[in-house]
């Protein structure tokens, strides 16, 4: 018996050192210290990182932002609380500022969180290279972490750098150790007209935090500077945009959508596509002819600009809430550039350069995770529609033609302007996606999509 105990006494101090000896060489293996859980993540295949995401959303407990007005009124806004815009809890009737011109503006920039610094990006250097990823990365992705966009350098000058474009209005957030790009706002200058008033401002664009760093209450701060920045210069109302309802809504739009490579789209279980039907007859169902009908119907060049001006100019007295734009905008926002902006206008003849039509669309890529067939899905979306003698679903149904010839999947349009009149004859869908316009220190009361008379392009 003690023969035995001395041999299962020896067997468990043999067992016991390999198990040291095969823990000391795992040990050999493993860095110092506790390991960081976003390095183990971005460790990970691709596919197994979209699967751990998709699982947070699913099983996310956490608050989630208010998707409705209703939602949005048992929502706390610790920010937006203590800015200058209508409260949720009232309806405005009056029209004007919210606060007054400030006596003096801040002219040292709102303190970052420690180990970060502001930058004012460069769009002409590497940092548009930077701007790419991070938005590429960080900017938005569908519920199911499936598609997401693809911002090109092209589109971000485009959308970035239009007439009276200021660089101190591009503010970027880096951190001080490896200079790492992380955090970004931008503004851009716009004259708006709100029922009958035209006022100067500018319009938000592309707010973006890293996915790492939300928890910090980056964005706030990101508001606060850009806003201190634009109130330097005499301006002190803005314009933006957002899926999330906050204080408080001045017009809230619908997306509707209409396949043009339907199939293409089933495939890739694209958000907004309809599911229940099959392959070949959404095919059949989305159909359009081969050539345009509209007579006079021709790409736009700058020899256009003045009178599409016109046009447009004319058109926004049928809307409460537009764009003024100048002739060197309108040639910098709607002249054609290559897979970027789609321009047309209808000429009335060869001996008469009057203009009496015009649309425009955008195109805006979309890189496909992780799919067997397809990498990417091309959208195109509509900017402006506006003719005095063509009929408007012909032209619009040119449009879709023009977008599919051009190699588009997908065009995406708002219930905003007169598209109401063409939406479900041209066989849109209606998206559960919505966007809200919003004015910063400026209230009025609200304004129906069919009387909002432009779209950001971002």
């Amino acid at each position: 018996m003690f023969h035995s105990e001395k041999q299962q006494t020896q067997d468990e101090s043999s067992a016991a050192k390999k198990t040291k000896k095969h823990k000391k060489k795992e040990d050999n293996w493993r860095p110092q210290g506790p390991r960081d859980p976003f390095a183990m993540l971005n460790a990970l295949p691709e596919e197994k990182q979209q699967e751990i995401q998709r699982a947070l959303h699913l099983f996310n407990l956490g608050p989630t932002l208010p998707r409705t007005l209703e939602q949005a009124k048992k929502h706390q806004y610790l920010f937006w609380d203590t800015q200058p815009v209508p409260k949720l809890d009232g309806a405005v009737t009056s029209h004007g500022p919210i606060a007054e011109e400030e006596r003096v503006v801040r002219t040292e920039p709102y303190s970052l969180p420690q180990g970060f610094s502001w930058d004012n990006l460069d769009l002409s250097s590497t940092a548009l290279k930077e701007l790419c990823t991070l938005l590429n990365e960080n900017f938005t992705e569908d519920d199911d972490n499936t598609i997401r966009w693809d911002f090109s350098e092209e589109y971000l000058k485009w959308a970035l750098q239009c007439p009276q474009w200021l660089p101190q209005w591009h503010c970027g957030v880096r951190v001080n150790s490896n200079k790492k790009l992380v955090g970004f706002i931008a503004a851009v200058p716009s004259d708006v007209k709100v029922y009958d008033k035209e006022i100067k401002m500018v319009q938000v664009r592309l707010l973006c935090v890293h996915k790492k760093l939300r928890l910090k209450r980056m964005t706030p701060v990101l508001i606060r500077e850009l806003t201190r920045r634009v109130n330097q210069q005499g301006i002190l109302q803005a314009f933006y945009t957002a899926d999330i309802v906050l204080p408080t809504p001045l017009s809230t739009c619908k997306y509707w959508h209409r396949p043009l490579n339907p199939r293409k789209l089933m495939e890739s279980n694209y958000p907004g596509v309809k599911q229940n039907i099959g392959v070949q007859r959404a095919v059949k169902l989305n159909k359009l002819p081969h050539v345009t009908k509209t007579p006079g119907l021709r790409p736009m060049t700058s020899t256009d600009v003045t009178a599409v001006h016109s046009l447009l100019q004319s058109n926004k007295s049928s809307f409460d809430l537009s764009t003024s734009f100048s002739v060197q905008e309108v040639e910098h926002w709607l002249l054609p550039r290559d897979r970027l902006v789609y321009s047309y206008v209808i000429q009335v003849s060869d001996n008469v350069p009057l203009t009496t039509g015009v649309f425009s669309f955008r195109g805006l890529s979309s890189k496909i995770l992780n799919h067997p067939l397809h990498t990417e899905v091309r959208e195109a979306q509509l900017l402006y529609c506006a003719c005095s003698s063509a009929d408007p679903m012909e032209l619009m149904e040119d449009a879709l033609v023009l977008a599919k010839t051009n190699g588009f999947d997908i065009f995406t349009a708002l219930d905003t302007m007169d598209n109401k009149r063409f939406l479900e004859k041209l066989k849109f869908n209606m998206s559960r996606g919505k966007i809200n316009f919003y004015l910063y220190n400026w209230q009025c009361p609200t304004i129906n999509p069919d009387k909002v008379g432009f779209v950001l392009p971002s």
